[in-house]
């Protein structure tokens, strides 16, 4: 994906955010031993979580979030290890480590469903499944997992700022989406497939209308139209593309075609 934010919690976890995204690199590249030195002793709830902050400013992420799991387990019912959960979570996601951000903020939530940090807890799962949206060549189950979590989070919180965000992650994602469908449609032209292919870019202007893919779906359904023997289809999808997108090159290029091929034939 082109476009990424940074996640933002709220009240005290902004502050965090600010100060761990700028170490989020540093962590990336810390190796194999960054978590090896958390030593897990018993000591009181305010130093050991003072700590775990001290290592995630520091950008070592993974010993932050050790730690924050260290508050909760050893002061699981003092109001410290509620926000250790959250901050655990957060130290895991900076630290690349998605599915541990994703366990820890749904554990939060499983806890804790009105909690006031509720909201950046749901905005941190989509977040964690959304940096893991792979290219349009491999397989698109965690970019469909992304838009579930994305959606959840403007339906639940459409007011917050975690919902705008959503909203515009949203469109990419939908636009990630149609691409795949784009790539097989068009690896079934190439084997003859006309309408296997045809589905393909069917579902893109139904389903992805908004996405830049489009304007080249619509040209090529008016190709496997002619090649399916449905020239009147052909010229309805060329009159489409006209309609939506006069003056690109996928116009002219399916004008043509239909000039060539569809001449004089009306649309069903």
């Amino acid at each position: 994906m082109s476009t990424k934010f940074t996640a933002r919690p709220l009240g005290r976890l902004a502050q965090v955010a600010l100060a761990a995204a700028t170490f989020a690199t540093l962590s990336a590249c810390a190796g194999s031993t960054e978590g090896q030195d958390v030593a897990y002793v018993a000591r009181d709830v305010e130093s050991l979580y003072s700590e775990a902050q001290r290592r995630l400013d520091n950008g070592n992420t993974l010993q932050a979030a050790a730690l924050f799991d260290e508050v909760e387990r050893q002061h699981p019912y003092s109001p410290w290890a509620r926000r250790a959960q959250l901050m655990s979570a957060f130290s895991y996601y900076v630290a690349r480590d998605y599915n541990k951000a994703i366990q820890n903020a749904q554990r939060f939530l499983s806890i804790h469903p009105g909690n006031k940090d509720a909201p950046y807890a749901y905005y941190l799962i989509a977040l964690s499944y959304y940096e893991q949206i792979s290219d349009v060549n491999r397989d698109q189950k965690i970019t469909e997992q992304a838009q579930t979590a994305l959606r959840e989070v403007n339906r639940r919180f459409p007011q917050t700022e975690y919902a705008a965000d959503a909203r515009l992650k949203l469109d990419l994602v939908a636009d990630h989406l149609a691409g795949k469908e784009m790539e097989i449609g068009r690896h079934y032209q190439r084997m003859g497939l006309w309408l296997a292919a045809d589905l393909r870019f069917r579902n893109v202007v139904e389903k992805f209308a908004t996405t830049s893919h489009t304007p080249e779906a619509l040209y090529r359904l008016t190709e496997s139209s002619l090649a399916l023997g449905v020239p009147a289809e052909a010229v309805k999808y060329a009159a489409v593309l006209g309609a939506n997108y006069p003056g690109t090159d996928w116009y002219d290029r399916a004008f043509k075609l239909v000039d060539r091929h569809a001449d004089g034939v009306v649309p069903s």
